[in-house]
């Protein structure tokens, strides 16, 4: 068995861990597809609504922080995987057991934080086997297997909802797919151990400092998150305004899930060959959601689920390859970590922003959404010049 990756063997990797990650997000995004009506039906505001979505992104993210320091330290990155898988995937079923609105907001924060525990040791290991096959190949690919199981589970939880009309049916269905994520996963891990270990002698002597460019990408990612409106929120729209019936709310979140594996794979891709500049497009498309969504009719709202995963599927590949490119191996943990926590602080921000900003006027929350995503582009013009320089 070797010790390090190749090409062959870093292609395998990636298509395991895509497979795990199939059948995670098969889990745990059919849950996600219908928490926002669901937390309405439990009486939840909107206001309440960003704020638990945001809550769950910001301990997700904030303990992403803690736990790529832990990887770092202890070179425990399967152990810390492991874990965070298990404790997600728990997370998923439990739902069905809730009977109040802060009862299922506790396990939509458990759920984050078990994703938040295996996130920066899982990248740390994909970043090693992406620099046999390149950075935006590795995510882009893994993150397309990734949201075909985004696909999946939400169509799951649409057929539950269509056959028994019950939210709680849906969360026990998806209790299978949780299952096999963690039984594959284990599998990986006997197959993969040497993914996991500290990096060669050779590279040891890399520099853990993390560089002004990696600081400016953070603020441009953390400006693409404030202003990024998280799906609860937009379910919720949808279920108050009637602009799609209850049961296509999952079949839409589907399809922005599709559209979040094309967008991976295509800008993924297309960062290994021209590099930063992909991110400018990107960021466009992430402006446009927010006025399709939350301003227009059937027709427009489709479109703007549409761009809505387009621009997830960049942030989920383009931007974690950016991370890697940018720091050496040694301290790439640690800044998976950073660059989650500064996503996250702003992500909650803005969810509770835009959630607050939803009872009051949709405009505003409009405005507020297309200003931070367009501001965006000025540290990301300015981590351009500096890679050029």
């Amino acid at each position: 068995m070797p010790e390090t990756f190749d090409k062959k063997s870093a292609l395998a990797f990636i298509v395991a861990f895509g497979v795990v990650s199939l059948f995670a997000d098969m889990a745990y995004e059919g849950m996600r597809g219908i928490t926002g009506p669901y937390l309405a039906l439990l009486g939840a505001s909107g206001t309440a609504v960003g704020i638990i979505a945001g809550t769950g992104e910001l301990f997700g993210y904030l303990l992403r922080l803690a736990s790529g320091r832990l990887a770092e330290k202890t070179h425990a990155y399967w152990p810390i995987t492991l874990a965070g898988y298990v404790l997600q995937m728990a997370a998923v079923p439990a739902m069905a057991l809730t009977g109040s609105w802060w009862a299922a907001a506790a396990f939509i924060i458990l759920e984050r934080t078990g994703k938040a525990l295996r996130n920066p040791a899982a990248n740390t290991m994909m970043s090693r086997a992406g620099e046999q096959i390149g950075q935006g190949w590795a995510f882009g690919l893994h993150e397309a297997l990734d949201q075909t199981g985004a696909l999946i589970g939400p169509l799951i939880t649409a057929l539950v909802l269509a056959r028994h009309g019950q939210y709680t049916d849906a969360f026990l269905w998806l209790g299978a797919p949780a299952l096999v994520t963690v039984l594959i996963v284990i599998g990986v891990s006997l197959r993969y151990p040497f993914a996991g270990r500290a990096a060669p002698k050779a590279r040891t002597q890399e520099s853990t400092a993390l560089p002004r460019a990696f600081w400016l990408y953070a603020a441009s990612a953390g400006l693409v998150a404030f202003g990024f409106a998280d799906w609860p929120l937009i379910a919720y729209h949808f279920a108050q305004v009637k602009t799609v019936t209850p049961v296509l709310v999952p079949v839409l979140y589907a399809g922005a899930m599709g559209a979040t594996g094309v967008g991976a794979l295509a800008f993924g891709r297309l960062f290994d060959r021209i590099g930063f500049v992909v991110l400018l497009p990107a960021i466009l498309i992430a402006a446009a959601a927010a006025p399709l969504v939350f301003l227009g009719s059937t027709w427009f709202a489709i479109a703007g689920a549409i761009c809505w995963g387009v621009a997830l599927g960049v942030e989920t590949s383009a931007l974690n390859a950016g991370v890697a490119r940018l720091v050496s191996d040694r301290g790439r943990a640690g800044a998976f970590g950073i660059f989650s926590a500064v996503f996250g602080i702003a992500w909650f921000a803005g969810s509770a922003a835009l959630g607050w900003l939803y009872d009051i006027s949709l405009t505003a929350l409009v405005g507020v959404s297309v200003a931070a995503e367009l501001a965006a582009l000025l540290p990301l013009v300015l981590v351009l010049r500096d890679r050029k320089a």
